[in-house]
């Protein structure tokens, strides 16, 4: 059997939190242990989503714990130095793991008994329930740290305990503990419900067909491709940063393992090529972070997107493919702009393959993406998709150099279930706190809570949005924290962009006629001014007539149905976006901190840079919110890419006061005016236009000096 390509360690996809057992593999049985359990997880749950009848809460309650006792097996309780005391750890976290194995068969025995009681708890249902959500919280502890399993200690005991002694809109009576565990365990509800179930559908199926993929050697290929397609431009390792992160995104969904993976090739050929250390890691970083933006996988959010706003997981990957690519665009616009200051230098590298070569060598590893795509347009659901791209990934390794024997396909599953374990133990732990935000109804009251602070208004809705997501993702990884910021804010946001689209209705005259027989029952004085256009003023003030417990019935009479779907996949992609940036923001910000460790260069400093390369995190969803970017047709969707890809491009050479040359202060100043006017949802077509030439003219003006500055060196 052919053995795999050497580099291949380079781009191997591993889970951004996961731990590795090579502290105590000095015992013989414990390395077979885990790879032989890795491929009966792995194997289990192809059965489970292919053609298992299980019912969702005991594949649910399976998943928990097979991923269990892999996080206890593979994740120590405590690290100690000591041989007893690592044996000592060994026992109990052998004990631990077969204690969560055991609670999930608990729940398939007697989960029927427990029924017929009237859901009376037994002595073996307090014990196994309690003993489950406690596992589950160490778990989540040991690969996520302590910020969410105090936070599920909090909102578990305000549901049973401290609810009902705060005052206002928060007050909660309480539940009795016995039906705080019910929902947290037995009832589906919480940490087996619908959250469990996304991660071993939806992300489990994708995460594999993505190890899949990198071990047949698809991660080799796209870093030379990069190379091919980017790395010969001036600035050309920059380049190649950004188009091998977009593609490793595609495929593994997770901005570290972009980062480890691309970034120890990247970084280096970036600072050979002139650019300051700082600011590759800086571009690795932002970059790498687009990997959870970019379609078909986008990380675990984007199933999660399509279980809450129940569209279709090919309407979310195609509607946010033009948004991923304008991102990837803005940060290459920094990697530009740098390499001309810097004077970066062209990479000559003469053993390089050429693009005919790679292309020739490596196109089989382009078919498994086809398959996917091509079995979701025909209707498959995402997990039967990524199942035949799973095969496809096999089949189309036989066309290569190094196909897959029997031992790449075992490793290929070993590696896929490492990687999804500590996502599967957050997802699950995540359950627990949308569990409680669904029994109290704390999300609604915070959608009320923020659009009170807001004032009604949509951006500085989306400003509180976005400086929650800051600070959930100082201690939250980004999926939950879109997770509970999707669960408490979507709505609001939701609320505020149907109302945008209701009011443009309603000052174009375009009202339909079965939402004007709301106006007949509440102002039927007003009838007469829905029949003309009138200004934005006129339109608030008419909208303000109609009660609140008409308005949500007038949404659904003006708008179609498809156009409020839109709207909350609208939504949640605002939250989706901004839920990102913990990556690349300080004071935490894991994915600048590892590209900062390859670069070698200060991490604080690294995240700065990294979070000012990464500004389309902030504008484009801005783009969602006001703009028919994701919610028009395809010809709207295209005019405002375009237009925003400009207006971005001018905001980017006002903050570094560079374009193909240095700016005098006035021009550098006009950029930020000139980016806005072909960003701004003014719906004139005239403006974009004129914002756009006289950026073309700024950018002519900038070439022609900077080609007369360099006259001299060249004579």
């Amino acid at each position: 059997m052919a053995e795999q390509p050497t580099s291949e360690p380079h781009i191997e996809v591993r889970d951004e939190s996961a731990s590795d057992a090579s502290e105590r593999l000095d015992h013989r049985l414990l390395g077979p242990v885990i790879f032989g359990l890795a491929i009966v997880t792995s194997l289990i749950h192809l059965y489970f989503n292919t053609v298992s009848t299980l019912s969702e809460l005991w594949t649910s309650a399976l998943h928990f714990g097979l991923f269990g006792l892999i996080c206890a097996l593979t994740t120590p309780m405590l690290r100690v130095r000591s041989v007893a005391g690592q044996r000592a750890v060994l026992g109990v976290d052998v004990l631990l793991g077969l204690a969560a194995l055991a609670c999930a068969i608990y729940l398939m025995l007697f989960e029927n008994a427990l029924y017929d009681r009237g859901v009376n708890f037994s002595t073996g249902d307090w014990i196994f329930s309690i003993a489950a959500v406690l596992l589950i919280l160490e778990f989540a502890r040991r690969t996520v740290g302590w910020f969410i399993p105090v936070l599920c200690i909090l909102a578990l005991s305000y549901v049973a305990w401290w609810g009902q002694y705060v005052d206002g809109i928060f007050n909660f009576p309480g539940l009795t503990w016995e039906t705080v565990l019910f929902r947290s365990y037995i009832g589906g509800q919480g940490m087996l419900g619908s959250i469990a179930r996304i991660s071993w559908t939806y992300v489990f199926m994708f995460i594999l067909f993505g190890a899949f993929l990198v071990k047949s050697g698809a991660g080799d290929f796209i870093i030379e491709l990069a190379r091919c397609a980017a790395g010969r431009f001036v600035g050309g390792p920059g380049f190649v940063a950004v188009f091998s992160s977009g593609l490793m995104g595609s495929v593994s969904g997770s901005s570290v393992a972009n980062t480890v993976s691309t970034g120890v090739i990247t970084i280096p050929l970036m600072r050979k090529a002139g650019f300051p250390a700082r600011f590759a890691a800086g571009v690795e970083a932002a970059a790498s972070t687009g990997g959870q933006l970019m379609p078909p996988v986008m990380g675990a959010g984007a199933f999660i997107m399509a279980s809450y706003t129940q569209v279709s997981y090919l309407t979310i990957i195609s509607v946010a493919a033009l948004p991923a690519l304008l991102y990837f665009l803005s940060v290459a616009m920094f990697v530009r702009i740098e390499a001309k200051r810097s004077h970066a230098v062209k990479l000559e590298d003469e053993e390089a393959p050429t693009l005919k070569d790679v292309l020739k060598d490596g196109w089989h590893f382009l078919l498994p993406l086809v398959v996917l795509v091509v079995a979701l347009v025909y209707g498959f659901t995402p997990t039967y998709a990524a199942g035949i791209a799973i095969l496809s990934v096999i089949v189309a390794s036989w066309l290569s150099k190094h196909p897959m024997g029997p031992r790449d396909i075992l490793e290929a599953l070993v590696m896929g279930a490492r990687n999804i374990t500590t996502t599967a133990i957050l997802l699950i732990t995540v359950g627990l706190i949308v569990m409680v935000v669904s029994t109290t109804g704390i999300g609604n009251t915070f959608s009320i809570m923020i659009t009170d602070w807001a004032g009604g208004s949509l951006l500085i809705t989306i400003v509180l949005v976005a400086l929650a997501s800051l600070i959930l993702g100082m201690g939250l990884p980004v999926t939950a924290a879109y997770i509970v910021l999707a669960t408490l804010s979507a709505p609001a946001i939701y609320n505020l962009i149907a109302q945008s689209q209701l009011l443009d209705l309603v000052m174009s005259g375009n009202l339909p006629e079965q939402a004007k027989s709301i106006f007949m029952l509440v102002a039927p004085d007003k009838m007469d001014l829905l029949n003309a256009p009138m200004d934005q003023a006129s339109a608030q003030q008419l909208l303000a007539s109609v009660p609140d417990t008409f308005s949500s019935q007038l949404l659904e009479q003006a708008l179609s149905p498809a156009t409020l779907s839109m709207a909350l996949v609208a939504a949640h992609m605002v939250i989706f976006w901004l839920s990102q940036d913990s990556n690349v923001t300080p004071p935490v910000c894991l994915t600048a901190f590892a590209a900062a460790a390859i670069a070698g260069t200060p991490q604080m400093r690294t995240g700065f840079t990294a979070w000012k390369l990464a500004k389309g995190l902030y504008i484009v969803p801005l783009l969602f919110a006001y703009s028919p970017l994701i919610t028009g047709d395809f010809e709207q969707m295209l005019q405002v890419f375009c237009f925003a890809l400009f207006g971005i491009y001018a905001i980017v050479a006002g903050l570094e006061g560079y374009l193909e040359h240095p700016l005098n202060p006035l021009v550098r100043l006009l950029m930020f005016p000139i980016g806005v006017l072909m960003l701004w949802p003014h719906g004139q077509i005239a403006l974009d236009v004129t914002g756009l030439v006289i950026f073309i003219i700024a950018f002519v003006w900038s070439s022609r000096q900077g080609r007369r500055m360099s006259m001299p060196a060249t004579t």
